[in-house]
């Protein structure tokens, strides 16, 4: 990720990335190929021309900074372990001349471990704990302020931040003791300070309902902005600092919906004043699928822009779009028309222009890549600040440009400045990783049932020759999308990094965007008979398989999967339903019976009288998982999971390690006693990767 032997060309991608590259002859180490730099966080101050970034190198997190004008990089913190404790929630004191961050927790999790224990994938003798942590931007020894998460600098130089469900603070110089800023009934979370630092809002969080709550001071009573039965999110401060606006969306209750249908869920933008708590609905969303509140990317996004303006991400054309909303209310205006998705939204300092990246362009294959573009809040057309074969996501304000991370299919994320003209690195990270050796995947797409049009990248190995054997990729999530090129999620960094080590060990390898993925509309996201309502899904991995069968380099009886998460679910799904086509498999922590994990889901009908089609739902749930075909499954399997796994309970592959025994079907397992879902550590993903390639090349190519 960084400056020195990797330069960009013109506003497209790194040089030496066309695909007229050429591919070293020797085969890369496993290793190696792991060995990329990996670039997270990426933030700039409000008020000064800096920006921060988090890198990791082979497992080591470290805080990277630049100054303008000329953004010469440089080490914030000198970290040396691949400790697996993770850097996240990045933030400027207002002068610019602080860093402030959290060192540790689980950032991704659906669910916190039982005792809120921070996740210890090390495993350390001494207890992990989540910390507030400084560091001056010039670099010098970091300083632990207080165990905690969330924290929120303030214009005075106050430090606010949850901990144990409440909101602390200290001052960032540590001249004090940290304390609990107030007392709430609710389970506090995302502080956020007024902009001249006088007042903090924070989220109430009380079960079935939620407030958005404003704190003055210890002689002023808690205001609650609006209080309802909804749950509301989003706070946003007016630049003034009088006004909060936030989103609205029913509380939790009512009778129970039909359970084998996507339903709406609306919601509500709202403003209210920030010291009396009288507040007024804006605008309401549609009752509609398309008008329901965002679930990927930004989420809604809200933000307070100049001119009194509200900016949101919603769906309401069936994309993922930019939406601008007078406070005064009216409908939403339309700034980001076309059949792609954003993400990565970030506004100007004059809060006139919004920042963000997308999945269009006119190169071929586009729509599986991203690049970055602006609009302005008033009446202007978006416009385009990088294209070509690379990809650029996370933009932020920097100077008189913006500041991106960048990659393409051979060179790994780097962070790099765009000022109209060209992509200029920041800094290279690991200037010797071994770029040429990586192939450049081919966008292809084919056809399925339920007239659906699967696109995917085609790993291809280098020297063509006899036919070779093939395997699916099937990512996590579901609301993902790999690229053709590397990812802007570590977990799927890594995922593309393999299929690229097992091109280069001979394997064709097609990475599948199926149904339920982003980036192709609401309605491809949102398909009928999904996971545990049928599994459609299912039918896009057997069709990129026959696709596969029937390519001249493929030999089509080496088929084999791998997959993460959900992609593990579709992987044991190929197995148990059609080992005649897979021949082998890897699960990563694979969900194999969902009607083990869908009672939180759908909101724990089983303690209701009113059930709803709820034991209709739970024998489609067991039918649609790889448990129900255990019969049928005689393909070999590599089981891989932590087991401080927070996302998927880890006794989804204790019980299907008992039921692939006691049906004599043949598997490997590899347990990593603590390590999380996203494994926090290199070491854990170099065995896991190792044990991946070694099984599907013992299996498939004997």
């Amino acid at each position: 990720m960084k400056r020195s032997l990797l330069a960009f060309a013109g506003a497209t991608a790194l040089i030496g990335a066309s695909a007229s590259t050429p591919v070293a002859a020797s085969t890369p180490r496993l290793a190696d190929i792991l060995g990329y730099s990996f670039v997270g966080e990426l933030t700039a101050a409000e008020h000064v021309d800096r920006i921060a970034w988090v890198e990791t190198v082979r497992g080591v997190r470290n805080v990277w900074a630049a100054a303008g004008p000329d953004f010469r990089p440089h080490q914030v913190t000198r970290y040396t372990q691949d400790d697996g404790q993770e850097i996240t929630h990045l933030r400027f004191s207002q002068d610019g001349g602080t860093i402030v961050y959290v060192l540790g927790g689980s950032h991704d999790a659906n669910w916190p471990a039982e005792g809120n224990l921070a996740p210890d994938p090390a495993n350390s003798p001494v207890q992990p704990k989540v910390g507030i942590w400084t560091a001056p931007f010039d670099g010098g020894e970091p300083r632990l302020l207080s165990e905690g998460d969330q924290p929120a600098v303030s214009a005075k130089g106050v430090v606010a931040f949850v901990k144990d469900d409440q909101i602390w603070s200290m001052p960032l110089d540590g001249s004090a003791r940290p304390e609990r800023l107030l007392f709430d009934r609710g389970k506090d979370r995302t502080p956020l300070w007024s902009p001249d630092g006088s007042r903090l809002a924070f989220l109430s969080g009380r079960g079935d309902h939620d407030f958005v709550t404003v704190f003055t001071d210890k002689t002023h009573p808690l205001v609650y902005l609006a209080p309802s039965t909804g749950r509301d999110d989003d706070p946003v401060w007016s630049p003034d600092g009088q006004r909060i606006a936030f989103s609205r969306q029913p509380g939790r209750g009512g009778a129970p919906e039909p359970l084998f249908q996507f339903h709406p869920r609306p919601f509500s933008i709202w403003t209210a004043d920030a010291t009396t708590g009288e507040g007024r609905r804006v605008w309401a969303s549609p009752v509609t699928l398309d008008g329901s509140y965002p679930q990927n990317g930004d989420g809604l996004g809200l933000r307070w822009m100049a001119d009194d303006r509200l900016t949101m991400i919603t769906t309401l054309d069936g994309w993922e779009h930019l939406y601008a909303l007078p406070t005064a209310g009216g409908a939403p205006r339309l700034l980001t028309p076309g059949r792609f998705m954003v993400e990565h939204v970030s506004a100007s300092r004059d809060l006139k222009t919004l920042y963000y990246a997308a999945n269009t362009g006119p190169a071929k294959g586009d729509d599986d890549r991203r690049h970055v573009f602006s609009v302005g809040i008033a009446a202007s057309a978006p416009r385009e600040l990088t294209s070509g074969t690379g990809l650029q996501w996370s933009p932020v304000a920097a100077g008189r440009g913006v500041a991106l991370v960048a990659a393409d299919a051979q060179h790994p994320p780097a962070v790099a400045l765009a000022d109209g003209k060209a992509l200029q690195p920041v800094h290279v990270a690991v200037p010797d990783y071994p770029a040429r050796s990586l192939v450049i995947p081919k966008p292809v797409s084919f056809a399925a049932p339920g007239g659906f049009t699967i696109q995917g990248q085609l790993f291809e190995p280098a020297g063509g020759g006899a036919k070779h054997p093939a395997l699916i990729f099937v990512h996590g999530g579901p609301p993902r999308q790999m690229l053709l090129g590397w990812h802007y999620m570590d977990y799927y960094s890594n995922a593309y990094a393999v299929n690229q080590y097992l091109a280069s060990r001979g394997f064709v390898v097609l990475s599948i965007n199926y149904r339920l993925g982003v980036g192709y509309g609401r309605a491809f996201e949102q398909p009928d008979h999904w996971g545990p309502t049928g599994g459609s899904e299912y039918q896009d991995v057997l069709a990129g398989a026959r696709w596969l069968q029937a390519q001249a380099g493929v030999d089509p009886a080496r088929i084999g999967i791998w997959g993460g998460s959900y992609g593990g679910y579709l992987t044991g799904m190929a197995l148990s339903r059609n080992s005649d086509v897979f021949k082998a498999g890897v699960d990563f922590h694979g969900v194999h019976d969902w009607s083990l994990d869908i009672g939180e889901e759908a909101g724990h009908p089983v303690e209701r009288y009113e059930k709803g089609d709820w034991q209709q739902l739970m024998k489609t749930a067991f039918e649609a998982s790889p448990d129900a075909q255990i019969a049928n499954w005689r393909s070999p399997v590599l089981l891989i999971q932590g087991d401080d796994d927070r996302n998927v309970r880890f006794d989804q592959t204790v019980d299907l390690a008992r039921r692939l025994t006691q049906a004599g079907v043949p598997f490997e397992e590899m347990v990593i006693p603590n390590e999380i879902h996203g494994f926090l550590r290199y070491d854990s993903w170099l065995r896991a990767d190792r044990a991946t390639a070694l099984f599907l090349e013992e299996k498939l190519r004997p």
